[in-house]
């Protein structure tokens, strides 16, 4: 006899709570490490020079800094999901990556102007996205920033980021002068 909709929606609903609650047990289980890696991303994170104020659980956490280089991790909440099954919205995707592009160039006063972004595959409710962003052209004052998501080595993001150094915060400088300083160099 077949199921009816009523009954296959409740399975599906008891499998993604038996997922949730083994999720919760391995990262009870992994609280010990989690220390270690949080050691790291304060020493990191210490030495960004931009977008000091982000929200980090909602746009990650810098985990490698160097000059032209970052890596960044995502973990994924169910206040991210669209559905039931946990589909993560890909705008928290592409501002994660955006922070991972951000911080590879690290400057105080940046600007992304544009971007240019491939959703490979999908996210979900307790994943672990890792970014990797490397910065072009780094003595210039328009820079280009290449961006990889991976979830398990497998890759679900990539884009290229572009983006503006200011002398001044972009809220403090007329867009006059932005136009004109940019065409200038």
């Amino acid at each position: 006899m077949a199921k009816s909709a009523k009954n296959l929606a409740q399975e599906e609903i008891e499998k993604i709570q038996s997922h949730e609650e083994d999720f919760s047990k391995d990262i009870k289980d992994e609280d010990e490490e989690n220390i270690f890696n949080e050691n790291n991303r304060i020493e990191d994170e210490d030495n960004l020079n931009t977008h000091q104020n982000i929200k980090k659980s909602l746009c990650g956490n810098v985990i490698f800094l160097e000059k032209g280089h970052s890596k960044t991790t995502l973990q994924t909440t169910n206040d991210m999901a669209v559905d039931m099954l946990g589909l993560i919205h890909s705008g928290f995707i592409f501002g994660a990556a955006e922070y991972a592009a951000v911080s590879a160039i690290n400057e105080e006063n940046l600007v992304i102007i544009s971007s240019k972004v491939k959703f490979l595959a999908p996210a979900k409710n307790g994943d672990l996205i890792e970014f990797e962003a490397k910065a072009k052209f780094e003595d210039a004052r328009k820079r280009e920033v290449k961006v990889i998501g991976e979830i398990n080595e497998i890759k679900i993001f990539e884009g290229t980021y572009q983006a503006v150094i200011l002398e001044n915060h972009i809220l403090k400088t007329k867009l006059k002068n932005i136009n004109k300083n940019y065409h200038a160099r």
